[in-house]
């Protein structure tokens, strides 16, 4: 493990910049409606369901996290570089991957089967305002994958390269604490996106459409690939390199937590009047497990890098 170069190759530096400068033009649309939206809600155009003041807040705060967003783009574009320090830099790549690199198969997917047209209404945004959001949240989520990892590989190298064996076991009760969490809300997500009700308010179980159980299912994809990830490096799995566990692991907690935490915050809040599909109860409860194994299967990769290597086959 020591010793690892950081060096990438010209293309691989073209490739990071590329993501990155393209995820911080492509969320910047974003911004630009989020401002349109809280510049007509101040003048009493805000939607029928939502409270001016409620939607006002709830914009603000996407324009917080966009304009991180933005940010986070032209540091991995600018690569090491910058010296930005280790934790903050983490905590929101971790927060932002999370976010968006998970939805890239739920849009392909809902893409090909139509989900989410019968969703337009009355109160629905001008097209030209979701054409701007789309293709926000698609180019960073697609800038983020790409550059992401890169960078990442270059500063961090031993935390990608060599095989899973060169470790030691690490963390195994914490992998595995992190995995019962995340099989609780992952198996009622795969409930629900097969049709099944357990658990869901019968007021509010219409919520639960194609685009609904769509997202359930990818939520529950990338919490087994979670999973994976945490167990197979907490145990050394043999024969398998290092970077997928740590990169599916990276992302996938980062969606657990981000995701979990998110919806956690809508269910205690309720901003506008919002309801749950399922029981309020429910809805704490499965936000609030996926939040914890979210930061558990982080810290269990961290953990893995901490680790000593393995001494050689015969040494002492």
């Amino acid at each position: 493990m020591t010793g690892m170069s950081g060096v990438i190759g010209t293309r691989w530096e073209a490739a990071r910049r590329l993501g990155g400068y393209g995820a911080a033009a492509s969320l910047s649309l974003y911004l630009a409606v989020k401002v349109v939206w809280i510049a007509a809600a101040a003048f009493g155009h805000a939607p029928a369901d939502f409270g001016g003041a409620d939607w006002i807040v709830l914009n603000v705060v996407t324009v917080g996290m966009s304009a991180t967003g933005i940010v986070l783009g032209l540091v991995l574009a600018r690569g090491t570089r910058w010296r930005i320090p280790a934790a903050p830099l983490v905590f929101f790549t971790w927060v932002g991957s999370g976010f968006l690199i998970p939805l890239m198969p739920y849009t392909l997917v809902s893409a090909v089967l139509g989900a989410g047209e019968e969703d337009a209404g009355g109160d629905a945004a001008p097209s030209w305002e979701m054409t701007l959001i789309g293709i926000g949240f698609t180019g960073m989520a697609l800038g983020l994958a790409i550059a992401l990892p890169i960078y990442m590989r270059e500063r961090w190298p031993t935390a990608f390269l060599g095989r899973l064996p060169d470790r030691r076991r690490t963390a195994v009760r914490r992998a595995r604490t992190a995995a019962v969490f995340t099989t609780v809300p992952t198996a009622f997500w795969t409930l629900w996106a097969a049709g099944a009700e357990l658990g869901l308010d019968p007021a509010h179980r219409d919520l639960v459409d194609l685009n609904a159980r769509l997202l359930l299912g990818d939520s529950a994809l990338w919490a087994l690939l979670g999973v994976w990830s945490v167990l197979a490096v907490s145990s050394a799995r043999p024969n398998v390199p290092a970077w997928p566990p740590m990169a599916l692991g990276f992302t996938a907690s980062g969606s657990l937590f981000a995701w979990g935490g998110w919806k956690l915050a809508v269910a205690l809040l309720r901003p506008g009047g919002y309801t749950p599909a399922e029981y309020p109860i429910a809805a704490i409860a499965l936000n609030g497990l996926a939040a914890a194994g979210g930061v558990l299967m982080l810290s269990t990769l961290l953990a893995s890098l901490r680790a000593p290597s393995a001494p050689p086959a015969g040494t002492q």
